[in-house]
C-alpha cells in the first residue's frame, strides 16, 4: 500500500480527484494542514467526496506529525525541482508520495531536507527527442479517430458501445 501526502492542498477539486484515486488504488490519503478548503466543501464533494467512504483520509497538523504517526518506509517528494526522474526509482509498498501546494509547490527547504528522495516529474531519458506527432487531415484540431474506433455519433443520435 502507498501513502499519498498532500502538503497544504489549496484546490478542492484536485483533492477530490486524489480521494477518488486513493479509493481506486487502495492508497491512503494524508492531508497536511492548513488546508485551503473545508473537507465538506461543495466543490470537493463534486470532484470526489462521493468516494470518501471507500478511501482512507487522515488529516495531520504538520508533515512531522504525519511522519511520526505513519513512519513511511520512504518519503518521495514529487516536484518539478526533483533531483532524479520518476523512472529511475523502484517504488515499493509502504512508500509515501509527497505533493506540494498547487500554486507554489513544496518549500525549497523541505526539498533540500529530503535530498535524493526529491523526484522530478519527467523521465530522464538519454538519446534524441521523441518524434513529433503526425499532422491530422482537416485541421481544426478535431482529433483523429484511432484504428477500429467507432465513428462519433451525430448530434442527437444515440450513443452505442463497441458491441453495436
Amino acid at each position: 500500500m502507498f501513502h499519498v501526502v498532500l502538503y497544504q492542498p489549496e484546490i478542492p477539486p484536485n483533492t477530490g480527484n486524489i480521494i477518488r484515486l486513493c479509493a481506486n488504488t487502495g492508497s491512503v490519503l494524508h492531508l497536511i494542514r492548513p488546508l485551503g478548503f473545508e473537507l465538506d466543501d461543495r466543490r470537493l464533494r463534486r470532484a470526489g467526496l462521493d468516494y470518501r467512504e471507500w478511501a482512507t483520509v487522515t488529516e495531520h497538523d504538520s508533515l512531522q506529525a504525519f511522519r511520526t504517526a505513519v513512519q513511511p518506509a520512504r518519503c518521495w517528494a514529487l516536484s518539478t525541482r526533483g533531483r532524479c526522474g520518476y523512472d529511475s526509482v523502484a517504488f515499493a509498498a509502504g512508500d509515501a508520495f509527497l505533493f506540494g501546494p498547487e500554486t507554489r509547490g513544496l518549500p525549497e527547504t523541505l526539498l533540500r531536507e529530503l535530498g535524493d528522495t526529491a523526484v522530478g516529474g519527467r523521465a530522464h531519458v538519454a538519446g534524441p527527442p521523441p518524434p513529433k506527432p503526425a499532422k491530422t487531415r482537416g485541421g481544426g484540431g478535431g482529433g483523429v479517430l484511432k484504428k477500429n474506433q467507432p465513428p462519433r455519433p451525430k448530434k442527437g443520435e444515440a450513443v452505442r458501445g463497441w458491441g453495436g
